[in-house]
Protein backbone atom coordinates (compact mmCIF):
# COMPACT_ATOMS: atom_id res chain seq x y z
CA UNK A 1 0.00 0.00 0.00
CA UNK A 2 3.02 2.06 -0.37
CA UNK A 3 2.45 3.37 -3.15
CA UNK A 4 -1.16 4.61 -2.74
CA UNK A 5 -0.64 8.43 -3.24
CA UNK A 6 -4.77 9.16 -2.80
CA UNK A 7 -8.24 7.72 -2.03
CA UNK A 8 -11.36 7.47 -2.66
CA UNK A 9 -14.21 6.15 -0.46
CA UNK A 10 -17.78 5.13 -0.30
CA UNK A 11 -19.46 6.66 2.87
CA UNK A 12 -22.40 4.04 3.81
CA UNK A 13 -21.05 1.00 4.91
CA UNK A 14 -17.37 2.12 4.85
CA UNK A 15 -16.97 5.00 7.48
CA UNK A 16 -20.55 5.40 8.52
CA UNK A 17 -23.54 2.88 9.38
CA UNK A 18 -27.13 4.77 10.32
CA UNK A 19 -25.57 7.86 11.11
CA UNK A 20 -22.66 6.26 13.22
CA UNK A 21 -19.11 6.07 12.52
CA UNK A 22 -17.24 2.61 11.84
CA UNK A 23 -14.69 1.61 13.66
CA UNK A 24 -11.08 3.09 12.65
CA UNK A 25 -13.27 5.96 10.48
CA UNK A 26 -12.23 8.81 12.15
CA UNK A 27 -8.45 7.67 12.83
CA UNK A 28 -8.27 6.66 9.21
CA UNK A 29 -9.89 10.38 7.85
CA UNK A 30 -7.31 11.67 10.43
CA UNK A 31 -4.08 9.97 9.24
CA UNK A 32 -5.06 10.87 5.65
CA UNK A 33 -5.12 14.25 7.16
CA UNK A 34 -1.79 14.49 9.49
CA UNK A 35 0.08 12.61 6.23
CA UNK A 36 -1.54 15.31 3.32
CA UNK A 37 -2.94 12.81 1.54
CA UNK A 38 -5.51 13.93 -0.91
CA UNK A 39 -8.65 12.12 -0.62
CA UNK A 40 -12.59 12.08 -1.10
CA UNK A 41 -15.69 10.54 0.38
CA UNK A 42 -18.03 9.65 -2.63
CA UNK A 43 -21.42 9.03 -2.47
CA UNK A 44 -24.14 8.56 -4.74
CA UNK A 45 -26.68 10.25 -2.82
CA UNK A 46 -27.68 13.61 -4.61
CA UNK A 47 -30.43 14.81 -1.89
CA UNK A 48 -27.82 16.89 0.10
CA UNK A 49 -25.00 19.15 -0.54
CA UNK A 50 -21.40 18.70 0.46
CA UNK A 51 -22.12 21.18 2.66
CA UNK A 52 -24.75 19.30 4.36
CA UNK A 53 -22.93 15.92 4.24
CA UNK A 54 -20.16 17.21 6.22
CA UNK A 55 -22.36 18.46 8.71
CA UNK A 56 -24.08 15.13 9.32
CA UNK A 57 -20.56 13.49 9.63
CA UNK A 58 -19.20 15.66 11.85
CA UNK A 59 -22.91 14.56 14.27
CA UNK A 60 -21.25 11.32 13.59
CA UNK A 61 -17.99 11.94 14.76
CA UNK A 62 -16.42 12.47 11.52
CA UNK A 63 -14.45 15.33 10.33
CA UNK A 64 -14.92 15.31 6.38
CA UNK A 65 -14.26 19.49 5.29
CA UNK A 66 -17.07 19.70 2.45
CA UNK A 67 -14.18 20.02 -0.50
CA UNK A 68 -13.26 16.01 0.61
CA UNK A 69 -16.69 14.89 -0.20
CA UNK A 70 -17.85 14.21 -3.83
CA UNK A 71 -21.44 13.61 -4.66
CA UNK A 72 -23.32 12.16 -7.69
CA UNK A 73 -25.01 15.51 -8.13
CA UNK A 74 -21.52 17.32 -8.26
CA UNK A 75 -20.43 14.70 -10.66
CA UNK A 76 -23.44 15.13 -12.79
CA UNK A 77 -23.04 18.72 -12.96
CA UNK A 78 -19.66 18.74 -13.80
CA UNK A 79 -20.16 16.13 -16.67
CA UNK A 80 -23.25 18.47 -18.04
CA UNK A 81 -20.96 21.54 -17.80
CA UNK A 82 -18.05 19.84 -19.98
CA UNK A 83 -21.12 19.06 -22.31
CA UNK A 84 -21.87 22.09 -23.04
CA UNK A 85 -20.93 23.06 -26.28
CA UNK A 86 -18.63 26.34 -26.17
CA UNK A 87 -19.66 27.54 -29.33
CA UNK A 88 -23.13 28.19 -27.57
CA UNK A 89 -21.59 30.85 -25.41
CA UNK A 90 -24.29 30.91 -22.87
CA UNK A 91 -25.59 28.39 -19.93
CA UNK A 92 -26.69 25.12 -20.69
CA UNK A 93 -30.61 24.79 -19.19
CA UNK A 94 -32.36 21.70 -17.04
CA UNK A 95 -35.35 20.81 -15.48
CA UNK A 96 -34.63 19.25 -12.53
CA UNK A 97 -36.41 16.42 -10.56
CA UNK A 98 -34.11 16.42 -7.39
CA UNK A 99 -33.36 18.39 -4.20
CA UNK A 100 -30.95 20.75 -3.23
CA UNK A 101 -27.78 19.01 -3.63
CA UNK A 102 -28.54 18.52 -7.10
CA UNK A 103 -30.20 22.04 -8.09
CA UNK A 104 -27.03 23.87 -6.01
CA UNK A 105 -24.58 21.57 -7.91
CA UNK A 106 -25.82 22.52 -11.52
CA UNK A 107 -26.31 26.34 -10.71
CA UNK A 108 -23.17 26.52 -9.46
CA UNK A 109 -22.06 25.01 -12.63
CA UNK A 110 -23.88 27.85 -14.68
CA UNK A 111 -27.20 25.76 -15.04
CA UNK A 112 -30.69 27.67 -15.43
CA UNK A 113 -33.51 25.71 -14.18
CA UNK A 114 -36.02 25.75 -16.74
CA UNK A 115 -39.46 24.16 -17.68
CA UNK A 116 -38.93 25.59 -21.10
CA UNK A 117 -37.16 24.14 -23.61
CA UNK A 118 -34.66 23.01 -21.51
CA UNK A 119 -31.25 20.92 -22.96
CA UNK A 120 -31.63 18.33 -20.45
CA UNK A 121 -34.12 16.25 -18.15
CA UNK A 122 -32.04 15.89 -15.00
CA UNK A 123 -32.96 12.86 -12.25
CA UNK A 124 -31.99 12.50 -8.73
CA UNK A 125 -33.17 11.74 -5.48
CA UNK A 126 -35.81 13.36 -3.81
CA UNK A 127 -38.16 12.41 -1.12
CA UNK A 128 -40.94 14.59 -2.46
CA UNK A 129 -41.51 12.90 -6.22
CA UNK A 130 -44.98 13.91 -7.69
CA UNK A 131 -47.10 12.88 -10.38
CA UNK A 132 -46.75 16.16 -12.00
CA UNK A 133 -43.29 16.33 -11.93
CA UNK A 134 -42.62 13.10 -13.36
CA UNK A 135 -45.40 13.78 -16.09
CA UNK A 136 -43.30 17.03 -16.53
CA UNK A 137 -40.13 15.10 -17.53
CA UNK A 138 -41.59 12.75 -19.56
CA UNK A 139 -42.86 15.43 -22.21
CA UNK A 140 -39.95 17.37 -21.96
CA UNK A 141 -38.30 14.32 -23.44
CA UNK A 142 -40.37 13.30 -25.77
CA UNK A 143 -40.34 16.98 -27.11
CA UNK A 144 -36.38 16.31 -27.60
CA UNK A 145 -34.66 17.26 -24.09
CA UNK A 146 -31.52 14.63 -23.30
CA UNK A 147 -32.50 12.28 -20.05
CA UNK A 148 -29.82 12.43 -17.43
CA UNK A 149 -29.56 10.30 -14.07
CA UNK A 150 -27.50 11.05 -11.80
CA UNK A 151 -27.09 7.52 -10.22
CA UNK A 152 -28.91 4.01 -11.06
CA UNK A 153 -29.91 2.87 -7.42
CA UNK A 154 -33.63 1.25 -7.63
CA UNK A 155 -33.67 1.38 -3.59
CA UNK A 156 -32.58 3.46 -0.59
CA UNK A 157 -32.41 2.54 3.10
CA UNK A 158 -35.02 4.12 5.82
CA UNK A 159 -35.73 2.97 9.18
CA UNK A 160 -38.81 1.75 8.11
CA UNK A 161 -37.21 -0.49 5.39
CA UNK A 162 -36.52 0.55 1.80
CA UNK A 163 -37.42 2.85 -0.32
CA UNK A 164 -38.00 3.88 -4.08
CA UNK A 165 -34.79 5.63 -5.29
CA UNK A 166 -33.34 7.61 -8.31
CA UNK A 167 -33.23 4.00 -10.51
CA UNK A 168 -36.97 3.21 -10.18
CA UNK A 169 -38.09 6.46 -11.24
CA UNK A 170 -35.45 6.74 -13.87
CA UNK A 171 -37.59 3.07 -14.71
CA UNK A 172 -40.76 4.50 -15.07
CA UNK A 173 -39.72 8.04 -17.35
CA UNK A 174 -37.66 5.27 -19.50
CA UNK A 175 -40.61 3.07 -19.85
CA UNK A 176 -43.05 6.26 -20.66
CA UNK A 177 -40.45 7.71 -23.04
CA UNK A 178 -38.39 4.96 -24.09
CA UNK A 179 -35.84 6.82 -24.01
CA UNK A 180 -32.77 5.21 -21.87
CA UNK A 181 -31.19 7.94 -19.67
CA UNK A 182 -27.49 8.17 -19.15
CA UNK A 183 -26.26 7.44 -15.37
CA UNK A 184 -23.27 9.96 -14.42
CA UNK A 185 -23.24 7.57 -10.55
CA UNK A 186 -21.76 4.42 -9.55
CA UNK A 187 -21.08 1.95 -10.70
CA UNK A 188 -20.60 4.38 -14.21
CA UNK A 189 -16.33 5.00 -13.92
CA UNK A 190 -16.86 8.75 -15.04
CA UNK A 191 -18.04 9.80 -11.46
CA UNK A 192 -14.61 8.49 -10.63
CA UNK A 193 -12.44 9.60 -13.47
CA UNK A 194 -14.03 12.78 -12.20
CA UNK A 195 -13.05 12.90 -8.78
CA UNK A 196 -9.67 11.71 -9.73
CA UNK A 197 -9.43 15.17 -12.03
CA UNK A 198 -10.98 16.91 -8.90
CA UNK A 199 -7.99 15.67 -6.99
CA UNK A 200 -5.89 15.70 -9.86
CA UNK A 201 -4.44 12.45 -8.94
CA UNK A 202 -3.72 9.18 -11.49
CA UNK A 203 -5.91 6.13 -10.98
CA UNK A 204 -2.70 4.27 -10.87
CA UNK A 205 -1.91 5.35 -7.36
CA UNK A 206 -5.27 6.02 -6.20
CA UNK A 207 -7.06 3.21 -3.83
CA UNK A 208 -10.92 2.80 -3.66
CA UNK A 209 -12.40 2.02 -0.88
CA UNK A 210 -16.10 0.31 -1.12
CA UNK A 211 -18.45 -1.94 0.10
CA UNK A 212 -20.45 -3.43 -2.77
CA UNK A 213 -18.85 -5.53 -5.64
CA UNK A 214 -21.70 -3.63 -8.11
CA UNK A 215 -20.82 -0.76 -7.52
CA UNK A 216 -17.64 0.50 -6.10
CA UNK A 217 -15.50 -2.44 -6.77
CA UNK A 218 -16.34 -2.83 -10.54
CA UNK A 219 -15.97 1.11 -11.02
CA UNK A 220 -12.59 1.46 -9.58
CA UNK A 221 -11.45 -1.67 -11.30
CA UNK A 222 -12.78 0.02 -14.39
CA UNK A 223 -11.09 3.16 -13.30
CA UNK A 224 -7.69 1.83 -13.14
CA UNK A 225 -7.96 1.87 -9.47
CA UNK A 226 -6.60 -0.47 -6.70
CA UNK A 227 -9.83 -1.57 -5.05
CA UNK A 228 -10.46 -2.45 -1.16
CA UNK A 229 -13.67 -3.98 -0.48
CA UNK A 230 -14.61 -3.55 3.59
CA UNK A 231 -17.29 -6.17 4.92
CA UNK A 232 -19.20 -3.52 7.54
CA UNK A 233 -21.61 -2.67 4.39
CA UNK A 234 -23.86 -4.98 2.41
CA UNK A 235 -21.20 -7.56 1.05
CA UNK A 236 -20.96 -11.17 2.42
CA UNK A 237 -18.09 -13.67 1.37
CA UNK A 238 -20.83 -15.35 -0.28
CA UNK A 239 -21.78 -12.94 -2.22
CA UNK A 240 -18.51 -11.90 -3.38
CA UNK A 241 -18.00 -15.66 -5.22
CA UNK A 242 -20.81 -14.91 -7.24
CA UNK A 243 -19.33 -11.92 -8.88
CA UNK A 244 -16.47 -12.79 -12.17
CA UNK A 245 -14.08 -10.17 -10.52
CA UNK A 246 -12.27 -9.67 -7.19
CA UNK A 247 -11.64 -6.51 -5.39
CA UNK A 248 -7.53 -6.09 -4.76
CA UNK A 249 -8.07 -6.44 -0.77
CA UNK A 250 -10.85 -7.62 1.52
CA UNK A 251 -10.64 -6.44 4.65
CA UNK A 252 -13.05 -6.71 7.82
CA UNK A 253 -13.27 -2.30 8.53
CA UNK A 254 -11.52 0.60 7.41
CA UNK A 255 -9.44 0.15 11.01
CA UNK A 256 -7.09 -2.58 9.10
CA UNK A 257 -5.88 0.31 6.79
CA UNK A 258 -4.30 2.48 10.33
CA UNK A 259 -0.69 2.70 10.83
CA UNK A 260 -1.44 1.77 14.18
CA UNK A 261 -3.66 -0.51 14.38
CA UNK A 262 -6.71 -0.89 17.05
CA UNK A 263 -7.55 -2.93 19.47
CA UNK A 264 -10.86 -4.27 18.26
CA UNK A 265 -12.72 -7.41 17.81
CA UNK A 266 -13.46 -7.58 14.11
CA UNK A 267 -16.98 -9.22 15.01
CA UNK A 268 -17.74 -6.38 17.00
CA UNK A 269 -16.82 -4.25 14.03
CA UNK A 270 -18.86 -6.45 11.80
CA UNK A 271 -22.18 -5.92 14.01
CA UNK A 272 -24.75 -7.11 11.81
CA UNK A 273 -23.48 -6.04 8.30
Amino acid sequence: MNDIECWLTDMDGVLVREQEALPGAAELLEQWRRKDLPYLVLTNNSIFTARDLSARLRNSGLVVPEDRIWTSALATATFLAQQVAPEQNASGSAYVVGEAGLTTALHEAGFIMTETNPDYVVVGETRNYSFEAITKAVRLINAGARFIVTNPDATGPSPEGVLPATGAIASLITKATGSEPYIVGKPNPMMFRSALNRLGAHSMNTAMIGDRMDTDIVAGMEAGMHTILVMTGVSSQASISSYPFRPNRIIDGVYELLDEPLDIDSEDARGSA
